[in-house]
């Protein structure tokens, strides 16, 4: 048997199989298709301090291979989390991941600090690096002092692992990685969506009502291959690949660029049952090379 374990900062996930934020609700939602405890761990949606809306409709667009998405980080608010969505997560025999949000640091600083006194969560991954909010998100992971500054301000608040997820829509994402290091992160989720558009021929008018939106699915999994290489040379932390993986093919592409655990995403809309599925397929893939740790295999790609 294939150590599959992974570790975190001072978390240690069962799998490397994790759901990215956004795709799997508040970790219940997918109980009818499988039991979520075999999963590494579930990111959350993502959280804000205030109840948020989210953006007009329409919110969703698919494309070749691909989705764009213009939710708007649409979430219950802290306090409706902790009443309404917390308690299920008990029946959850795996790590649950919450993801930050906010407008401006001082927002991700109190959300990052209340979810600290929260047993239950496990650890938090700050999104500064979503594509289609208005305020903050990919605002500040964009460059890599503000991504510097905001990962300093809230590893000051959150004693539990830190994971920075970074957004690919920069000249070069080796420097917030590199950033985003340096501010104290335990771990890279690399990489969140690209900024895209759609537009309607027929009324000449952009098919999202936010106009722009993050584009997911299989059509960016070579460039967010590309990325975790590029993260995996510049930091030392461990990378949490994610960008249109489907099938478990995909995932070791990803592992062999460097990343240590895997996130799916836009799979889950199409295959509810994709996660495991992959996990079942990787563990048969190790097995058949003869793979003792997973660690092996990790950024085995570049070496020499």
């Amino acid at each position: 048997m294939t150590d599959l374990s992974v570790r975190i900062g001072t978390l240690t996930l069962k799998n490397p199989v994790t759901v990215a934020s956004g795709t799997f609700g508040y970790g219940t939602e997918f109980a009818d298709f499988y039991d979520p405890s075999r999963l590494g761990a579930v990111f959350l949606k993502g959280l804000s301090l205030e109840e948020r809306e989210g953006n007009p409709p329409q919110r969703l667009v698919e494309t070749p291979s691909g989705l764009l998405n213009a939710i708007g980080l649409q979430n219950v608010g802290f306090d409706r989390f902790v009443a309404e969505k917390t308690p299920a997560l008990e029946g959850i025999d795996t790590a649950t991941i919450a993801n930050v949000c906010g407008k401006t640091i001082e927002d991700y600083v109190e959300l990052a600090r209340r979810l600290a006194e929260i047993d239950r969560i496990d650890a938090a991954e700050l999104n500064i690096s979503c594509p289609n909010v208005r305020h903050g998100g990919m605002a500040f992971g964009c460059a890599p002092d503000s991504t510097e500054k905001i990962t300093r301000a809230v590893r000051e608040v959150y004693p539990k692992p830190l994971i920075v997820k970074l957004t690919p829509n920069v000249t070069d994402i080796r420097d917030t990685a590199r950033a985003a290091e340096a501010g104290g992160a335990d771990a890279l989720s690399v990489v969140n969506t690209f900024l895209g558009m759609a537009i309607d021929i027929d009324t000449r008018r952009p098919k999202l009502g936010n106009r722009t939106g993050g584009l997911s699915g299989p059509a960016i999994r070579p460039l967010a291959v590309r990325m975790v290489w590029d993260c995996f040379g510049a930091v030392k932390i461990p990378i949490v690949g994610q960008g249109g993986i489907s099938e478990w093919r995909d995932a070791v592409e990803f592992l062999l660029a460097g990343a240590s655990a895997l996130s799916i995403g836009t799979a889950n809309f199409v295959n509810p049952t994709a996660p495991i599925d992959v996990l079942e397929g990787l563990e048969r893939w190790l097995a058949d090379q003869g793979v003792s740790s997973l660690s092996e295999i990790v950024g085995a790609a570049q070496a020499g």
